[in-house]
């Protein structure tokens, strides 16, 4: 959510095996040395910092370099070229490293609600000027996510096959009950939803009813169904009886006028 793209599929893989490599004290505390230098370090200068040899040094680096943390290339420091081959330097790069089981994404929610503070009308409270930056969010990417893969009609089974790599990148865990059923096992928002359930849930229940018209998958609509330890919502088949697109029912829910309360997932 913090942008209308999606973010890459092996994202979580690729944070794991960045921790894993910075579980050696030394390659650790040379990335530590790195960061913290502002400038551009040589091979010499990172061995030295934790006391090994060159060689070993080397090896510690390009594992750094293989796992995306740092970038080396060739200078001569101080940008006098000396006689000789310019030596090899390392320095950070602006890889972020979060790893989180099960995965959460307050980050995402903080976005969220920035954008609804930045777009909030006059006619409107904050709470349900987050509820609409959420649904906006959730159809804006499905649009995007339509005009990438062009997939033709969306029924509720390939509708809900196509939402599934979405919900799954995101932490939702999505589990298929049923061909026109998807039950989401994760709150990518915990425990942040368990201090404001109206206010995140109806986000979150509004952001995917967003994303299934944005895609525009027929048959299936977003249901808030809260369940302890799991997200608030489900996908499912689409009901006469309840709400088609999530988000006027959450934004009833967060005014009051519904009085339905979502229950707070468990601790």
């Amino acid at each position: 959510m913090a942008t209308d793209s999606t973010p890459p599929p092996d994202a979580v893989n690729t944070a794991i095996g960045s921790v894993s490599v910075l579980s050696e004290d030394s390659r650790r505390r040379m990335f530590v040395f790195i960061r913290r230098a502002g400038r551009a370090v040589t091979r010499d200068e990172a061995a030295a910092s934790v006391g090994i040899s060159r060689k070993l040094a080397a090896f510690h680096l390009d594992k750094l370099v293989d796992a995306g943390l740092l970038r080396a290339r060739y200078e001569t420091p101080g940008g006098i070229r000396k006689v000789g081959r310019r030596p090899k330097v390392y320095e950070p790069t602006d890889a972020q490293i979060t790893v989180s089981i099960p995965e959460r994404r307050h980050e995402l929610l903080a976005d969220l609600l920035l954008d609804a503070v930045l777009t909030e009308g006059a006619d409107e409270t904050a709470a349900q000027s987050a509820v609409r930056a959420a649904e906006r969010r959730g159809r804006r990417m499905g649009e995007a996510a339509r005009d990438e893969t062009r997939p033709g009609r969306l029924g509720a089974e390939r509708g809900l096959t196509v939402c599934e790599r979405l919900l799954d990148e995101y932490g939702y865990e999505p589990v298929r009950e049923a061909p026109t059923e998807l039950r989401l096992r994760n709150c990518p928002f915990h425990p942040l939803t368990a201090k404001a359930p109206d206010l995140v849930c109806g986000m979150n229940h509004a952001f995917l009813g967003g994303y299934l018209n944005g895609l525009e998958v027929n048959g299936v609509q977003a249901v808030l169904a809260p369940e302890p330890g799991e997200c608030c919502v489900r996908l499912g088949p689409s009901d006469a009886d309840r709400d088609d697109e999530g988000g006027p029912l959450a934004r009833s829910m967060i005014s009051g006028a519904s009085g339905r309360r979502p229950a707070s997932p468990a601790e």
